[in-house]
């Protein structure tokens, strides 16, 4: 089924020649946009260049004046979810993307060939980072939708069939400190804002703009946010833990690793955990603008596959999380990086920005949640005294070698 893309905001469709110099500029941007294939090495080992370090400077965060909305107007609730959101967080009415898509899980390529350039028609340069309102589709072939959008495809990820156990591509927004993607690196990072329901949509628009300087600073205590890193007996998908910080404070957010056996603590900002299944969590303690996600096979693949997916760390009352939408057989540079997303929070980056740089290779990772969601929104000055602690585990660096295929 092909898009149809709305009339653009000049009230007049781009022309075909235009579509075409659009779609190749994409095309190009999409190829060039993943760094050089890493050499292959150990599937416990991480992606390189991090350390545990006193406050990275950042060059500022996300703002809704740079972002742009992309509704389905073939999803009633996408529609309901989309609006509402533009208005709660105003954001301009020219940087909002009216399409048609299928109601199915994946979009051809064709159809995200379209839409890019829908997406390229539309968006001004001032537009950094985009949000998708939808719950489907979620994925591109083997990509998730929100990475095809951003990168572009990867081809030789998904080809041959049955053979995508295999080290990824590492990005440039991979852990940098811009806040200009898009004007400095040529790609809009992208979060996709699925829901089930109406309802469900507009309690997480609210619990995203409720993040907007809730949580504690100096001037300012509130009950103190907590960091949870769950190790698990699961070996496959725990792979994780030796990139959990050391336990103690980091500036005004309490790290704590330590299993489920021992209590759920809270309030949390951060969840991190490899299982298939957390059990109960609507149980736990989220506070707006928190992140979750579990490391396992198919969290990204929202029509469920027998594991718990991302989308129910949202109903859960999560702001924002991450799966796979193929089987990414536990390289650790496909998930979110335990310390690289903490960092980021605590720089008082945006749910987005902590997200998209703490995964080296994001082809098949799907991120949803609300992009602008910033918890932390004054990044704590006693950050920088408190992150001087060396990282735990093994520095970050590309594989020699992946795991074996069938491990998650």
């Amino acid at each position: 089924m092909s898009i149809c893309l709305p009339p653009h905001a000049s009230g007049r469709r781009p022309g075909p020649l235009a579509l075409c110099r659009l779609a190749v500029a994409l095309a190009l941007l999409g190829s060039t946009a993943w760094a050089q294939t890493p050499q292959a090495g150990t599937a416990d080992q991480a992606p390189a260049g991090l350390t545990w370090r006193p406050g990275s400077p950042s060059a500022g965060h996300l703002t809704a004046a740079q972002l742009g909305v992309v509704i389905n107007q073939s999803d009633p609730v996408s529609v309901a979810v989309g609006e509402a959101y533009v208005r709660r967080r105003g954001i301009p009415a020219g940087q909002v993307l009216r399409v048609e898509l299928p109601d199915q899980p994946e979009l051809s390529p064709a159809d995200l060939g379209s839409l890019q350039a829908g997406i390229a028609a539309q968006m001004g340069p001032q537009v950094q980072a985009l949000l998708l309102v939808w719950r489907r589709p979620y994925a591109v072939a083997c990509h998730s939708i929100t990475s095809a959008i951003t990168l572009g495809s990867d081809p030789a990820l998904c080809a041959p069939k049955g053979e995508i156990c295999r080290p990824g591509r590492p990005h440039a927004y991979y852990n940098s400190h811009t806040a200009m993607p898009f004007s400095l690196l040529g790609i809009r990072p992208s979060m996709l804002l699925p829901a089930r329901s109406i309802a469900q949509g507009l309690a997480l628009v609210e619990r995203g703009v409720l993040a907007d300087g809730q949580l504690p600073t100096e001037a300012r205590p509130t009950p103190t946010p907590v960091a949870w890193f769950e190790p698990t007996t699961d070996a496959a998908r725990n792979v994780r833990a030796v990139r959990f910080p050391p336990p103690g404070m980091a500036g005004e957010v309490e790290v704590r690793v330590q299993p489920a056996a021992q209590g759920r603590p809270g309030p949390l900002l951060l969840y991190q955990t490899g299982t298939v299944r957390v059990q109960d969590p609507g149980g736990l303690d989220f506070l707006p603008g928190a992140v979750a996600d579990h490391l396992t096979s198919f969290g990204g693949h929202l029509d469920g596959a027998g594991q718990m997916t991302a989308l129910e760390w949202l109903e859960a009352g999560a702001t924002a999380s991450a799966g796979t939408v193929s089987e990414p057989c536990n390289y650790p540079q496909k998930f979110p990086d335990p310390q690289v997303v903490l960092q980021r929070l605590l720089l008082g980056e945006t749910v987005l920005e902590a997200y998209w740089k703490s995964v080296m290779w994001p082809a098949q990772t799907l991120l949803v949640g609300d992009p602008l969601a910033r918890p932390l929104a004054a990044a704590p000055r006693r950050w920088a005294a408190a992150a001087t602690t060396k990282p735990q585990g093994p520095a970050l660096h590309a594989p020699e070698d992946g795991p074996k295929a069938g491990d998650n």
